[in-house]
């Protein structure tokens, strides 16, 4: 049997903490201790990654308990901070308090976003956007690989790629000459899980850490979701139902939400939820393509292939900025 990397291998060893926080195994008096972080292992908590952790459990809790409207003390506890510290954090992050935000998590408002955005959804298609599309102020343009590049998986093609932080925790990010091609985010998994999806997608490219060429793209993206007027190229590798569907999510504006019959009916099937769900699922371009926008017709937010409390922390935040 293998073990897990993150521990060196030791018979019938326990784990505990050492004095500086160090992970190790004692077994008949051995310590074995951690191997040195390295860009494939969790990355290192730093205050942002912390904050974000806060804020994700706080939400986790919000959404969980919104139809008991928790007071301000008891989502402090749940996110393990003080309350005067929570309140500071959460609106310094969010850009609202929490009270408001929990108006936001209610099944009622996301009712409201969904009756709203067959109009939204409507007034995008009668104005022939497609690509380039806008997102905030970040405008998109859109490049789908050639059907050879699609067969080979994008042999040929070279990828850079590094790992950054977000509003939205830790993520990384490949890119080629032709554009932005991944962006997915961390969490539980580990660095090396999360570069081995993006190898596998594409699989036939070559992949290589780069993050001193990654991190302006990065810059590019989240200064652009404060204000600042940008432009980006993405380069998508899907089938041609699959890239109709991401070019839909891309008129779904932040702040406005959409159910999968109304994505099936912008793009001329309204009765292939299912296949518009996993087209969705599919999404290799995390939050430049917004899938997180898409929710279920009942009104519930459904899952996410980056986490649920992540989805409903993208939702809040850019509802908080619509609102303002």
């Amino acid at each position: 049997m293998v073990l897990p990397q993150r521990f060196p291998i030791c018979e019938r060893g326990k784990l505990r903490k050492n004095r500086v926080g160090v992970r190790t195994r004692q077994s008949y008096g051995v310590r074995m201790i951690k191997q040195p972080f390295n860009t494939c292992d969790p990355e290192p908590l730093t205050q942002a990654a912390l904050d974000y952790r806060r804020i994700e459990n706080a939400i986790d809790f919000l959404h969980d308990h919104f139809l008991e409207q928790p007071d301000l003390p008891t989502v402090a506890r749940a996110a393990h901070v003080s309350e005067f510290h929570f309140q500071r954090l959460f609106t310094r992050w969010a850009g609202i308090s929490p009270k408001r935000l929990l108006q936001f998590l209610t099944i009622e408002h996301a009712k409201r976003q969904l009756a709203e955005s067959k109009a939204v959804l409507e007034t995008a298609l009668d104005s022939g956007l497609s690509s380039p599309g806008r997102l905030h102020d970040l405008f998109v343009s859109v490049e789908a690989v050639t059907p050879g590049e699609f067969k080979t998986r994008g042999a040929g093609i070279g990828i850079d790629f590094g790992f950054h932080p977000t509003p939205f925790g830790w993520c990384v990010r490949g890119t080629s000459r032709r554009g932005v091609c991944w962006l997915s985010f961390g969490g539980e998994k580990a660095k090396r899980e999360l570069v081995s999806e993006m190898q596998a997608h594409w699989s036939g490219a070559t992949c290589a850490e780069q993050p001193d060429s990654t991190a302006p793209v990065a810059r590019q993206i989240f200064s652009a979701l404060n204000g600042e007027k940008s432009c980006l190229s993405l380069l998508l590798m899907g089938t041609n139902f699959q890239i109709k569907v991401w070019e839909a999510l891309l008129k779904i504006p932040a702040g406005t939400l959409a159910c999968y019959e109304k994505i099936g009916q912008s793009i001329g099937y309204p009765t292939a939820s299912r296949a518009i769900g996993s087209a969705v699922g599919q999404n290799a371009i995390a939050y430049l393509i917004p899938c997180h926008r898409v929710i279920q017709k009942s009104g519930l937010i459904g899952g996410y292939r980056w986490g649920p409390a992540r989805k409903q922390a993208m939702i809040a935040w850019e509802a908080a900025r619509a609102a303002a």
